[in-house]
Parts: C-alpha cells; sequence; structure tokens
C-alpha cells in the first residue's frame, strides 16, 4: 500500500515529528498548504496536527478533505503540551471533525514543545491568561515557562503501524 503523511505545524514540533517518520519509513511528507499534494492519490494516510487554542491545526484541511479521505486508513498524530487522556481527548472532539472520523483512524497522542520566546506576542499574552486560570500548578507553570517534551522515539507505535500498512 502506498501512504502519505499530511501535517499542519505552528511552531515547528509537528512538522519535526513528521519529517522523523518519513525518514523511518519513507512516505513522502507533505504540509497542507502544499496545494499540489493531493490525499487521494494514497493508500493510508498519516495525519499531523498540533493542538492550538484546544483545536487542531489541521480541522479546516480534514473537513474539506473528508470526502475523498473518509475510506483511507488514517493514523493521526497530534502534538501538544498535554498527555495522552481525557484532557487531550476534549480537545480533540472540540476540533468539530466529521462524526465518523474518529472512530475511523488511530490517534496517537505525542508531546511537543513551546519555547515562549519563539511565540507570537499574541500567543504569549494568551498562554499566560491560560496560565492564571490554570488550576493545575504543573500545567501553569508550562503555560507560564514553556516545555519541551519532544521525543523521537515516541513516533516508534506509528512506524510499527505504517509498516503494517505497506
Amino acid at each position: 500500500m502506498k501512504g502519505a503523511i499530511f501535517f499542519a505545524s505552528k511552531y515547528g514540533s509537528t512538522a519535526e515529528y513528521a519529517n522523523w517518520i518519513a525518514e523511518s519509513t519513507g512516505l513522502p511528507v507533505f504540509n497542507i498548504k502544499n496545494k499540489k499534494a493531493d490525499p487521494s492519490e494514497y493508500d493510508f494516510l498519516v495525519l499531523g496536527a498540533p493542538i492550538i487554542y484546544y483545536k487542531l491545526l489541521n480541522r479546516k484541511w480534514i473537513r474539506t478533505n473528508w470526502p475523498i479521505i473518509e475510506d483511507i486508513p488514517i493514523i493521526l498524530f497530534t502534538v501538544s503540551g498535554a498527555p495522552a487522556g481525557d484532557k487531550l481527548d476534549a480537545w480533540i472532539a472540540n476540533s468539530k471533525l466529521p462524526e465518523n472520523m474518529l472512530s475511523n483512524m488511530i490517534h496517537v497522542a505525542l508531546r511537543g514543545r513551546q519555547i515562549p520566546k519563539e511565540l507570537t506576542w499574541f500567543d504569549r499574552i494568551m498562554l499566560l491568561i491560560a496560565a492564571m486560570k490554570n488550576p493545575d500548578p504543573v500545567a501553569s507553570k508550562e503555560e507560564r515557562e514553556g516545555f519541551d517534551y519532544m521525543d523521537k522515539s515516541s513516533i516508534e507505535p506509528i512506524i510499527a503501524m505504517v509498516k503494517k500498512m505497506q
């Protein structure tokens, strides 16, 4: 089966994971901003997206392309500061994806990186506001000071799934 990686990235963590997956699998990798890349040319897809403001950054691309990809096996990897669990699941649900999408794909949660000095001033201010309201002291500190959970070995489940599909 022929597959490809399609990703969206704002600050680079998701792009880095997408490129690591491409290096390990030989799959072509496309930024969703590349209008020439056609997901319908592939038998399976690996979709990557960061969670920005509690939503998938590629949600509009997914909704637009859903009619042509809904019958294609999909591995979705998300990148955020949150580990897998209820909070992350709620953020993905908040993205208002097509109803049957989540049940038709495999989701792998990857932890990213947030370096405050690299953020836009708007994003820094929004994180400071979120930190003040966050009852979780660890998450509040991460929102203020940043974090780096990037881990190349965390893509291993994705690599294994891709190899099975190939």
